[in-house]
């Protein structure tokens, strides 16, 4: 798509993911708790299965909801940026990727 948009303000990011229902999350993908995080956004139900789940110890695989100012700690210290789809009238696509700022 070549006519994507680059978000990298923490208001359109969260106001994006708002109006397609989408919260924070954060899966730990290293070998050892807590070292690397990769970021995602979950959308709909799915946002609300991860809580209904008993307590899991750490890098036990799935995601973690958290809070923005803490998922946006981590996006600022990766320096990511989210691509979006443009906005259409009547459709709220969710499709996204996370790229490096200096790829923009």
């Amino acid at each position: 798509m070549a006519d994507n948009v680059v978000l990298t303000d923490h208001d359109a990011i969260r106001d994006w993911a708002a109006a397609r229902m989408g919260s924070p999350a954060v899966v730990d993908v290293s070998p050892q708790a807590g070292i690397q995080p990769e970021l995602r956004i979950v959308f709909d139900q799915a946002a609300y299965e991860d809580q209904d789940r008993p307590e899991r110890p750490p890098n036990a695989g799935g995601y973690e909801l958290v809070e923005w100012d803490e998922w946006f700690e981590l996006f600022d210290a990766a320096e990511l940026a989210l691509v979006v789809p443009p906005e259409r009238p009547g459709s709220l696509d969710s499709t996204h990727e996370f790229i490096r700022r200096d790829e923009t």
